[in-house]
C-alpha cells in the first residue's frame, strides 16, 4: 500500500471515491452504441463561413460530459455515408483512433486514409476535416481536454492556400453559398 496516494498513478483519495452508476457502459455491437449514452448532434448550426458546414455526424460523449471530475472528455463520433465534419482549427491538439469503417483525414496540407485502429494526430492550429467517403459508417474516438477553445473557422487566405493543394482540394468538403467543393 502506498503511503502517499497523491503520488500513485491509479489511486484516488478516499473522499473522491463515490458510488457512480456511470462506471460501466455495455457496448451494443448491433447498433454500435453504449447503453445509457444518448447520441447528440455533432454541433449546433453550421455557420456561413466556408468549411463551417457538416453532414451526417453524431457525437457520443462517453465520459467527461456529465460532471465527472475529469480533465478530459472521451467522445465517439460517427460519420454516416457521404458525411463530413466541418473544416476548422483549434488552439488544442486533436487525436483520433478509428474504431469503425474507413475515412479520409485532412490535416493541413496532409491527406491520409484511415482504417480501424489507425491513429491520427492533428497539431494545434492545424485546419482539419474528417470525411466518410466509404460505404459504411466511419467512427472514431476523440479524447480532448475538458476545457478547450471553440472551433475556429479558416480565414479566406488560409482556405485559399489549402484549396490550392490538389490533394486537399479533391478531399475536403467545403460548402459556400450552397456549392460543395
Amino acid at each position: 500500500m502506498n503511503e502517499h496516494p497523491e503520488s500513485a498513478s491509479c489511486e484516488l483519495p478516499e473522499q473522491a471515491a463515490q458510488k457512480d452508476e456511470r462506471g460501466h457502459r455495455v457496448f451494443d455491437r448491433a447498433h454500435f452504441s453504449w447503453d445509457g449514452i444518448t447520441p447528440s448532434v455533432y454541433k449546433l448550426g453550421g455557420g456561413e463561413a466556408p468549411g463551417a458546414s457538416w453532414r451526417e455526424v453524431v457525437r457520443h460523449t462517453l465520459i467527461g460530459g456529465a460532471g465527472e471530475p475529469l480533465a478530459f472528455q472521451l467522445r465517439y463520433f460517427e460519420i454516416g455515408t457521404g458525411g463530413y465534419s466541418s473544416l476548422e482549427k483549434h488552439r488544442h491538439v486533436h487525436a483520433i483512433i478509428v474504431l469503425r469503417g474507413r475515412g479520409t483525414v485532412v490535416a493541413g496540407h496532409q491527406v491520409f486514409r484511415v482504417a480501424p485502429f489507425d491513429l491520427a494526430y492533428i497539431p494545434a492550429g492545424t485546419p482539419h476535416q474528417f470525411i466518410n467517403d466509404g460505404p459504411e459508417p466511419f467512427g472514431f474516438l476523440c479524447p480532448v481536454d475538458a476545457e478547450r477553445d471553440s472551433p475556429q473557422p479558416l480565414g479566406s487566405e488560409e482556405l485559399a492556400s489549402l484549396l490550392a493543394d490538389p490533394d486537399v482540394r479533391s478531399a475536403v468538403r467545403v460548402e459556400a453559398a450552397g456549392v460543395r467543393r
